[in-house]
């Protein structure tokens, strides 16, 4: 089955047949993802016949987990998207107040509040969380550079590109039947969850897959940053206050220990110790922090059998025309 990439920074899409090649060789009927992004690997387990527990500290994408890899059975039918696309008499009008100028067009912007005001009437919470996913790559899509880093007149950005000539409305009924095409059975009461790693609740799972943000050499890994608008989209910012003194309209930066040299060490140590008693298997980069071998140490503490697989790989951020491109080392550390 094909899923959705988002434009997401640090995407595990293009190794997904990689990461699946490995996890396939090891022992495993539960598995967790508890940072799950784009849910790209939750997928693939999901899809592997097992039971899945995906969670992320962002609301949003928990959301699309939840579309995708919990909702086994609900799809937006032809109801409810007449249901999603009326026009509605009592709609907000936050995002075209707050956005109007920073990102995309009045119209995109009017559209944007009559549907999420919609979408939060949704009684179902899967046909909800499809929609919300939906709508987020239809967002991605319309923005130049997939982040929102970056606002005002995009002109410039204009390459001829469709995903820039549909409006927000197109990309959403496009999105709808990418989503809906997502969505099967495969047995398993899977689950998709948002909190923290260190709140999970304790519960017997035989796999843990773990792609933490990497602590990168230059520059930051902040995904509110890049990815702020999603995240108060999710919720219509609900308790998530806007900062009008920002460009962009930002939200509060969520604080992961992984993402600072001073706290990445003992936050992995403390992972590898909370997941002790199952199946690790860790993504991680050669352009991050720690570096392999303070990796393979560290999990040793807590496995005795530490295998490494490496790969290749080329991290292509954006799509316009002088995107970066990242050559790096990816690793998968399996320890058992």
């Amino acid at each position: 089955m094909r899923y959705p990439e988002l434009r997401y920074m640090g995407s595990k899409k293009r190794l997904l047949p990689w990461i699946f090649e490995a996890l396939n060789a090891l022992d495993f009927e539960s598995a967790m993802d508890p940072f799950s992004g784009t849910g790209s690997v939750a997928y693939l387990l999901k899809a592997m016949d097992r039971r899945v527990v995906s969670s992320d500290f962002l609301r949003f994408s928990s959301i699309v987990a939840r579309a995708t890899v919990e909702n086994n059975t609900h799809h937006l039918d032809g109801r409810t998207i007449k249901r999603l696309l009326t026009r509605p008499k009592d709609a907000d009008d936050f995002i075209i107040k707050t956005f109007k100028g920073i990102f995309y067009t009045p119209d995109d912007l009017r559209f944007l509040d009559r549907l999420s005001h919609n979408i939060r009437g949704l009684e179902n919470l899967h046909q909800q969380a499809l929609a919300y996913a939906a709508l987020f790559r239809s967002c991605l899509k319309r923005q130049p550079r997939g982040v929102f880093t970056i606002s005002g007149d995009l002109s410039h950005y204009d390459d001829g590109r469709r995903d820039l000539k549909l409006s927000i409305e197109e990309h959403f009924l496009e999105q709808i039947e990418v989503y809906n095409a997502t969505v099967f059975d495969n047995g398993r009461r899977n689950q998709a969850l948002q909190t923290d790693l260190f709140d999970l609740p304790n519960r017997a799972i035989d796999l843990v897959y773990l792609d933490p943000p990497y602590v990168p050499r230059s520059d930051d890994n902040c995904y509110i940053k890049r990815y702020h608008f999603l995240e108060g989209l999710s919720s219509y910012w609900q308790d998530q206050p806007v900062d009008m003194t920002t460009k962009v309209r930002k939200i509060a930066k969520k604080h992961t220990p992984f993402s600072y040299r001073r706290t990445a060490i003992d936050a992995f140590d403390r992972m590898f110790a909370r997941f002790s008693k199952s199946i690790i298997a860790l993504s991680y980069s050669s352009n991050g922090y720690p570096d392999l071998v303070e990796l393979e140490r560290l999990m040793r503490r807590h496995k005795r059998d530490v295998r490494v697989f490496e790969k290749p790989h080329t991290y292509h951020f954006g799509t316009h025309g002088g995107v970066s491109r990242a050559k790096t080392t990816e690793y998968l550390i399996v320890g058992r």
